[in-house]
């Protein structure tokens, strides 16, 4: 039973490695009908559910979807404690989540997140995948204004007192330990963009657009770096002069 299920992850990894998630998933099940507790599995499983979420039209199809990988996520956390993956992929499921839910709701959703990840990261101070998710959380609530974020404690209490710099530092920690992943370097851009250093965000943009996909979300990565380049060029000063001296009406001599 062991090499059968040997041959079957093998096989359901490469199906994986290629992004078609519904041929992996099968396999990957299969694994889980034998192996109820195999956390490998369990992950990959909950990383298939995700996968067609992203690639579902339907807002009722990508929430079931997501609430299965969530199930999955929960699943490989129980079965392996110590695992910082399968700790990981509920805070990477509820990340997922998180716009597919009300204003209220997003609240609690926001808490597992920070709970999870904090947890991957306590395990394997090395899982850059995990700096990533705390980054995005951190950018998250700094991104809110003063107005919402005031209108949000008035709602659910006090807000966690994330900065765009603690989102920096997580997405710094990622990158030095994974340089080769496109989105640390994106989303390191889009902060520093934040941050008032433009010309450090351009070129950490510019770089990780360069670089070829090789994650299920780089293609939105992507498309967030280049929304963030395009803000940066309209208010960039030379644009602004540009735009100054196209709208200036013509001298008297």
């Amino acid at each position: 039973m062991a090499a059968e299920v040997d041959d079957l992850m093998k096989q359901a990894y490469e199906l994986d490695r290629k992004f078609q998630a519904a041929q992996a998933l099968e396999l990957y099940l299969q694994v889980e009908k034998q192996q109820p507790d195999n956390a490998e599995a369990l992950t990959a499983i909950a990383r298939q559910y995700r996968h067609l979420m992203q690639d579902s039209d339907s807002k009722a199809e990508k929430l079931r979807l997501c609430e299965l990988a969530l199930v999955y996520g929960e699943k490989a956390a129980a079965a392996a404690p110590n695992d910082s993956d399968a700790q990981l992929s509920v805070a990477i499921t509820c990340g997922k989540m998180l716009k597919l839910k009300s204003s209220r709701e997003q609240v609690g959703v926001s808490r597992r997140i920070k709970e999870s990840v904090d947890k991957a990261i306590k395990l394997d101070p090395g899982n850059d995948l995990a700096w990533y998710v705390l980054g995005r959380w951190h950018q998250g609530y700094a991104d809110l204004s003063s107005v919402r974020r005031a209108m949000g404690e008035i709602i659910f209490g006090k807000l966690p007192d994330s900065s765009h710099e603690d989102a920096a530092r997580c997405f710094e920690k990622a990158r030095e330990v994974n340089p080769r992943r496109l989105m640390h370097i994106v989303e390191l851009g889009i902060v520093y963009g934040k941050m008032g250093r433009p010309d450090e965000a351009r070129r950490l943009i510019e770089k990780g657009l360069a670089m070829q996909n090789t994650e299920k979300d780089d293609p939105d990565v992507k498309e967030r770096g280049r929304e963030a380049l395009k803000s940066l060029r309209d208010s960039s000063p030379e644009v602004a002069e540009g735009e100054r001296m196209t709208a200036a009406p013509p001298q008297s001599r």
